[in-house]
């Protein structure tokens, strides 16, 4: 059984988290419209974006029964309070902070940890971490990822960084649960016809793949 075979699913139905960073509240709701719409579940707004609380808390509103709306870049304990007061489901950090990790753990979030080396994952899982987030993904390429399975228990693992739709079967073949994409999916001021392009190219590069 291949180590892919052997990893748990994660709490998505479709395993790709938009990372719609950059956005501005008064676009946020309907680029998430049209990622619901293309089949996009798990949507991340990062807390590095402009005026995020309001742009989370319209979408979250909007669709929050439709989907797991969630934090991202996520530093400090006090900003998973804020999030969890907003509604979110999950959060995703750029790194391994064990006091934040715990911290979403306690208060009852999804946790996607951000991390670079296996230290960096084993310590994310003792924190509590439920999901893993290999960071910047490019920079290590798919190789990294079956020499980190041999070695971590079965939880979802996200590739995130440069991920594109010709690159993201490479990564699931070597035991990626999925992806966290980003530019590649959204940059700041597009059109949301542009959005939902992108977002039909990585359903389709992953739906060819899986079956």
């Amino acid at each position: 059984m291949s180590q892919a075979a052997l990893a748990s699913d994660p709490p998505f139905r479709l395993p790709l988290i938009a990372i719609l960073r950059g956005i501005r509240p008064e676009e946020a709701v309907e680029h998430v419209g049209a990622l619901v719409e293309e089949g996009f579940d798990a949507i991340e707004i990062p807390l590095n974006s402009p005026d995020w609380t309001a742009s989370i808390g319209a979408v979250v509103r909007e669709f929050g029964a439709k989907a797991w709306i969630g934090g991202g870049t996520v530093l400090r304990e006090q900003d998973v309070d804020t999030l969890l007061d907003l509604g979110v489901r999950f959060i995703v950090t750029p790194n391994t902070n064990p006091p934040v990790i715990r911290h979403a753990v306690q208060r009852g979030l999804q946790v996607v940890a951000g991390f670079a080396t296996a230290s960096e994952a084993f310590a994310a899982i003792a924190a509590g971490a439920q999901m893993l987030k290999l960071f910047p993904a490019s920079v290590y390429g798919p190789s990294l990822v079956p020499a980190l399975r041999a070695v971590l228990p079965p939880i979802p693992l996200f590739v995130v960084g440069g991920v594109t739709p010709t690159m993201l079967p490479a990564y699931l073949s070597t035991g990626s649960t999925g992806a966290g994409i980003g530019g590649d999916l959204y940059k700041p001021g597009q059109s949301v016809e542009t959005t939902r392009e992108h977002a039909r190219a990585f359903r389709q590069a992953l739906l060819e793949h899986t079956a």
